[in-house]
């Protein structure tokens, strides 16, 4: 589809978080034709200030029928082509709060513009040809990320790391097309196809496929994070694993059992990984009503988790009531942590052969253990492979499934190839490998595609 279109209509968003009572600075966007003419009409700048493209004005943000002001503010002008949207773009610099923006955003609704669809600038970007189809997802991407990793990550593809070479892959089975196809018109008047130099350039274009298609797995682990769930009896100290781990009291830690009634969660980072662990309440039998409801949804976290830390006491040992929680998360990856390693009496531990991941140590009071946990953590991610440290560009579902429709085209050719069928055969797959790698980059793609992708971002981006 066409990407030289300019939009007509104005619009309008809040453009920065909006903290209710408090905030530094609050930001209205405008972006399009209209966007100077209503900053005109709402911003009065004192003195002898320029209204030029990259400067920023001070003065009032003022109503337009009274004149009176609403809020003091700085003005900042890009103006067309030298913008995000290759629009006009006006910012007005606010007090932050609830109040100031809103008031702001419903002048310039009144003045004409139009709010704002999720990610219609950026969408407006990309139509514009300001950005390829990756860099815009990497924009949300960059927003949205929750770790170090994933934000490096997300800033590779808005500087085009990852659209380049994938625009070098589309480009190959572009040349390789165009010679097979002038073949087919004017086979008479050319060389013989050298079919060898093509098979040894689709072979390396599928090579470099499929080592990108291999970092789906990183990048959605980078997105989405890992859910980890710490269960356990009562009283073994999931909650001071937790609240060692966290490096925080976020569980209450008591010696009486039952103590957390209710699932506790937290946010960490483990080797670039963004990880939500969940303590959950001790899994036993019970009468009382409310640590009953905890014990249900401890049950329910556990079985939803991508990965579960079951928890004993190393001075217990291993209880019949350790062997049914076991049972119950028998079917997740699971790590064994050993806790309370220091009140181990001289009798040895013992502990059935079970396909658990990794077995480790923990003194969970005295914060020791952690750094082993997080490793058996890493370890568990299949195999250690997919940390995120490791990794310059990461495809997301979208790009993997495009890229795996390439990949499949791409093997088709080599097994037409293989069978000496005539060239037009070739010419099918080598289409349908060209449009999958479009598709990632934008060069080809549908207005449903467009909607899905960008109805995922936030309004104002």
């Amino acid at each position: 589809m066409s990407k030289t279109v300019v939009q007509a209509e104005t619009i309008v968003a809040i453009a920065s978080a909006v903290v209710p009572d408090r905030g530094s600075i609050g930001i209205v966007r405008l972006s399009g034709n209209g966007a100077m003419a209503i900053a005109r009409l709402l911003f009065d700048a004192p003195g002898q200030q320029q209204w030029e493209s990259h400067r920023i004005l001070y003065g009032y943000v003022r109503h337009p029928r009274d004149r009176s002001i609403v809020d003091e503010a700085l003005l900042l002008l890009m103006l067309s082509p030298r913008s995000f949207t290759r629009e006009d773009v006006v910012e007005f610099h606010c007090h932050g709060g609830i109040i100031p923006v809103q008031q702001v955003l419903q002048l310039c609704l009144e003045a004409g513009a139009k709010l704002a669809q999720p990610g219609e600038f950026t969408l407006r970007a990309f139509l514009n040809g300001r950005i390829d189809l990756t860099q815009a997802e990497s924009v949300a991407e960059l927003v949205g990320a929750r770790s170090r990793q994933a934000s490096q990550i997300a800033l590779a593809g808005l500087q085009g790391k990852l659209a380049q070479p994938i625009r070098e892959l589309r480009s190959t089975c572009l040349d390789i097309l165009a010679e097979v196809e002038a073949r087919i018109d004017f086979e008479e008047d050319l060389p013989p196809l050298r079919e060898a130099a093509i098979a040894e350039n689709l072979k390396a274009v599928l090579n470099q496929t499929q080592a990108i298609l291999a970092t789906a797995d990183r990048g959605q682990l980078l997105r989405s994070g890992l859910n980890v769930a710490i269960v356990g009896r009562p009283n073994v100290g999931k909650s001071s694993l937790l609240n060692a781990w966290s490096q925080s009291d976020r569980a209450i830690v008591t010696d009486l059992p039952g103590t957390t009634r209710d699932l506790v969660e937290s946010q960490l980072v483990v080797g670039g990984i963004p990880v939500q662990v969940i303590d959950t309440a001790g899994i036993r039998d019970t009468t009382d009503t409310v640590e009953k409801i905890g014990v249900a949804r401890s049950r329910k976290a556990a079985q939803a988790a991508d990965l579960v830390i079951l928890t004993i006491d190393a001075n217990a040992g291993w209880t019949k009531e350790d062997e049914d929680i076991y049972q119950q998360v028998r079917d997740r990856p699971i790590i064994l942590a050993i806790n309370k390693i220091d009140l181990l009496c001289a009798k040895s531990l013992q502990i059935p052969p079970l396909p658990i991941h990794k077995i480790i140590k923990t003194i969970a009071s005295q914060n020791k253990g952690i750094d082993d946990l997080e490793r058996a953590i890493l370890d568990s991610v299949e195999g250690g492979n997919l940390r995120a440290a490791d990794t310059e560009i990461a495809i997301n579902q979208r790009q993997a499934a495009a890229l795996t429709r390439a990949k499949t085209s791409l093997e088709q050719v080599c097994q037409t190839m293989r069978d000496r069928l005539p060239l037009d055969f070739w010419t099918i797959d080598l289409r349908g490998a060209i449009q999958a790698l479009g598709e990632i980059t934008g060069e080809e793609v549908t207005e449903s595609v467009l909607d899905r992708i960008f109805s995922r971002f936030c309004i104002g981006k």
